[in-house]
């Protein structure tokens, strides 16, 4: 594999970082209601701790998380592109997340309510479950609620 770099978001990196998430195809068929017609904005990229992870030869966009911080730490997205999965990037993501939360001055916990097929990921990288947040429309289903420990 080839280094890959964590780095702040730019405003310029919101219509990539949308790209991702509309090319996710974990949110397709009775998922894609989850993602339908959503948009990261730049204003969403300044309010928020959104990071990326890139290929450093070339720039190519692997793979983000984005941490709101106030007024409940909250792990928002994470995505990691279809042909990045299994090589590490998500992992080196939460690592980094995790890292920042603490530079931030987050302590106890961060919050992640989880796309179902993910929940196994975010156990394996040592997030506890916690509950579970109920079906909200478009939603029509539940979703495991997790808890990372800062």
């Amino acid at each position: 594999m080839t280094e890959t770099l964590i780095k702040p978001a730019e405003a310029s990196d919101a219509d990539r970082l949308t790209a991702l998430i509309q090319n996710c195809s974990a949110y397709r068929g009775a998922y894609a209601a989850m993602i339908a017609g959503y948009r990261v904005t730049p204003e969403y990229l300044a309010r928020h701790e959104v990071h990326l992870a890139v290929r450093a030869a070339d720039d190519l966009l692997l793979g983000f998380y984005a941490l709101v911080t106030d007024p409940v730490p909250d792990l928002d997205l994470m995505f990691v592109a279809d042909e990045a999965q299994g090589l590490g990037i998500g992992r080196l993501l939460i690592t980094h997340m995790l890292d920042r939360a603490r530079a931030v001055g987050i302590t106890g916990g961060i919050k992640v309510v989880s796309h179902p097929p993910a929940e196994a990921f975010y156990l394996r990288m040592g997030a506890e479950r916690v509950g579970t947040f109920p079906a909200k429309p478009p939603i029509g289903w539940d979703r495991p609620e997790l808890r990372f420990t800062v």
